[in-house]
């Protein structure tokens, strides 16, 4: 990546941490080349552009599940693709904007999703912007993930991001978003770029006066990376999935594995910084985290309420997925409490719901569940 490497927020006392073998270093940002696809695209918009020019109507739906309070689906061509697969979810209660958890007078929720090749190509990962603010009219809209470079020529060109994106986290003014063995890769919503109409459906880059998104309206820069780095004599960690932890000492980033059969399953927190809402880190631009746990076998998502986990499992495409609460090494399983294929797992306090979503063609979600449900 181009550019300098930013500052440390607010350095951490290296005595709060232990050394778990496994650690985050941030990347540089890509200030430049952002600024050269803005010039080109006439100027950042912003996530409120994408909420003010939603274009899909998602339909209110009966869920399955047992813990499931209300959901909805996308509509049919999205059910249905082959092509995208739902993954992440996170909602304006994780922005931390306002008190009433809304953006821009509206209540938001994010979902992410990857591409599986099809037709000999992959598109990358995008994200999908709901308004939901009144449940029985729910209205959406995709947007592109992209990674902008600058060529020999000193011309910007585009690229589309190839992670997961199993898991997302919306806070303050950044979308972090689970990279897998990449680590994490993280976007300022304020970058987001509208693109001219004109662009082909099944290109992405610059040519001459065109600029080609596999035919997206809107398109959202990676503007810097944490990057996976592991110690010698340990496993490489998975950033499988993504959320957000309240606390009264401060907000923490989860981060965990999907893992089965003799694969690690291992749980993760990392404190967030106050000033920047980023990830703390050490002078070195090192963010290592405040524990490591060890989780279970199927894991999709995980977060954290007032000391109490809930991980999400899956158990294939045709039987319901299980909700399981406590604390490492002393979780209940609640079984059918979500659909089959459940994702990654977010919270809204106002209402004490929990937020899923579920990824197999035909049976796709976005859903809540009541957390007294669960004990």
């Amino acid at each position: 990546m181009h550019g300098a490497v930013p500052s440390a927020p607010g350095p951490a006392s290296r005595e709060e941490y232990v050394d778990h073998g496994v650690h985050l270093a941030r990347s540089a940002e890509r200030i430049p080349e952002i600024d050269l696809l803005a010039d080109r695209l006439g100027g950042r918009v912003g996530l409120g552009a994408v909420l003010d020019d939603v274009n899909r109507e998602a339909r209110p739906a009966p869920v399955p599940g047992l813990a499931v309070s209300w959901g909805f689906r996308p509509d049919e061509q999205d059910s249905l693709s082959r092509r995208w697969w739902p993954q992440g979810v996170t909602t304006s209660a994780d922005a931390d904007v306002r008190s009433d958890e809304t953006f821009a007078g509206r209540q938001v929720v994010l979902t992410s999703a990857y591409s599986k090749e099809v037709g000999g190509y992959g598109k990358g990962a995008r994200i999908t912007v709901h308004d939901v603010s009144d449940p029985a009219a729910v209205r959406y809209r995709h947007v592109l993930l992209v990674e902008p470079h600058v060529g020999r020529a000193g011309r910007v060109e585009l690229r589309p991001v190839h992670v997961h994106a199993g898991g997302i986290v919306w806070h303050r003014e950044h979308l972090h978003v689970a990279g897998t063995r990449r680590g994490i890769v993280s976007c300022r919503l304020g970058d987001v770029l509208r693109v001219p109409t004109g662009g082909h459906p099944d290109r992405i880059g610059v040519e001459d006066d065109v600029v080609h998104a596999f035919g997206y309206r809107y398109v959202l820069p990676v503007r810097f990376g944490y990057d996976a780095v592991t110690g010698e004599g340990h496993e490489r960690l998975r950033y499988s999935f993504l959320s957000l932890a309240r606390g009264t000492d401060g907000h923490e980033l989860v981060a965990g594995e999907y893992g089965r059969g003799g694969m690690t399953t291992r749980l993760l927190r990392f404190a967030l910084d106050r000033r920047t809402g980023l990830l703390r880190a050490d002078d070195d631009v090192t963010a290592r985290p405040l524990a490591l746990d060890a989780g279970i076998g199927h894991m999709q998502g995980a977060t954290v309420v007032d000391g109490r986990w809930y991980l999400t499992t899956s158990a294939g495409p045709f039987r319901l997925g299980s909700v399981w609460s406590g604390t490492p090494g002393d979780l209940r399983r609640h079984r059918f409490a979500m659909p089959v294929g459940p994702e990654d797992i977010a919270y809204r306090p106002a209402v004490d719901e929990l937020w899923s979503l579920s990824e197999y063609p035909g049976h796709r979600y976005v859903f809540a569940m009541d957390r007294a449900f669960f004990g």
